[in-house]
């Protein structure tokens, strides 16, 4: 049996104390996410994470810095991720872009409306990147080599 680990990128977006989140339909349930999603081919991390925010909120943004690097196994199937997270701002909103298959919308929530939710989240990789980047402060964006 062979073992491929997939990677991911995600970004915490937050302004004013709430983060940009995603409502997505998996399994046949309503879950919380980051923007977040698989790194394609011939595709650099930063540029994956900039495209997968865009089409799962609708925002731009620019990125700041890398929140951590993390290895989570799925305990619903087995799979292993490698998620680079990346800490961004928001530069414009297009509200009127239709969002990615399976996305119903694209909330701001802070910190504890999220850790009040954890039957909602993905994975628990939700609140564990959102502590790490407000233990600050992100890793400088050359520590990501293209």
């Amino acid at each position: 049996m062979s073992w491929h680990p997939h990677i991911t990128v995600a970004t915490i977006v937050e302004v004013d104390g709430r983060f940009l989140m995603v409502e997505e339909s998996k399994g046949g349930r309503l879950v919380l996410n980051q923007p977040a999603g698989h790194l394609e081919p011939h595709e650099t991390l930063r540029q994956a994470a900039v495209r997968e925010t865009l089409e799962e909120t609708g925002w731009e943004v620019a990125l700041a810095g890398v929140v951590g690097i993390y290895l989570y196994t799925a305990p619903s199937n087995g799979v292993t991720y490698q998620r680079v997270c990346f800490a961004a701002t928001p530069v414009r909103h297009e509200p009127h872009r239709e969002l990615d298959s399976g996305i119903v919308a694209a909330p701001w929530m802070t910190r504890d409306e999220l850790a009040d939710q954890p039957e909602r989240w993905r994975s628990e990789l939700i609140l564990r990147c959102i502590d790490d980047y407000l233990a600050g402060p992100p890793h400088d964006l050359a520590v990501i080599r293209d």
